[in-house]
């Protein structure tokens, strides 16, 4: 297990910088790694989770759009795609103007496994917080409120509260069509969200 020891002395504005990225980056890949280690267990792959989460985030997409995300061959992509359809994830269609080209989206199924990976790793979270006291809690809560704000400010945006940001594409805009709030999850389980 690697451990980070975070820096007691700061001198300057990089070196605030500096310690700000090492620790998140390190933060979020020991959260991305906890929450994901339960798909890569029944052969889904870290990529094909990416893939999930840029259909979830930005709809249905060309084959050609995944491969340039992914910075590979269209072959490469196709063959991510085919074993996403394998596991049920992804489904693809023919737009009926030009058979050349394929769209995919993500099946109900593919939503549940990203659903699963937030629900672990929001778990995860939450344990995590529980071993600070109220003092470092409001820190972070500040900080992060901070941190929110700029990164609105520097994608052009506002910074919206918590629970209004970042509605996904793809998921069903009018509440009648959403799905049941208890669902069947990747491994057959059942998650209430």
């Amino acid at each position: 297990m690697i451990v980070h020891a975070m820096r007691t002395t700061v001198e300057s504005r990089d070196d605030l910088i500096g310690s700000i990225l090492a620790d998140v980056g390190w933060s979020l890949r020991e959260l991305r790694c906890a929450s994901t280690e339960k798909f890569v267990k029944q052969g889904i792959s870290m990529t094909q989770i990416h893939v999930l989460r840029q259909l979830e985030q930005h709809g249905t997409m060309s084959m050609s759009r995944i491969a340039e995300l992914l910075d590979v061959s269209l072959s490469s992509a196709t063959g991510i795609i085919d074993r996403m359809a394998e596991h049920g994830l992804v489904e693809r269609t023919r737009v009926p103007d030009d058979r050349r080209v394929v769209l995919i989206r993500p099946t109900e199924l593919g939503l549940q496994a990203l659903d699963e990976t937030e629900g672990i790793k929001l778990d995860r979270i939450r344990a995590i917080c529980a071993r600070l006291g109220d003092v470092q809690l409001r820190r972070i809560t500040q900080a992060v409120g901070d941190l929110r704000g700029a990164i609105a400010a520097e994608f052009g945006g506002e910074a919206e509260p918590a629970h209004e940001a970042h509605r996904h594409t793809s998921r069903p805009a009018d509440p009648d069509d959403a799905p049941s709030t208890a669902r069947e999850g990747i491994n057959g389980s059942v998650s209430n969200r």
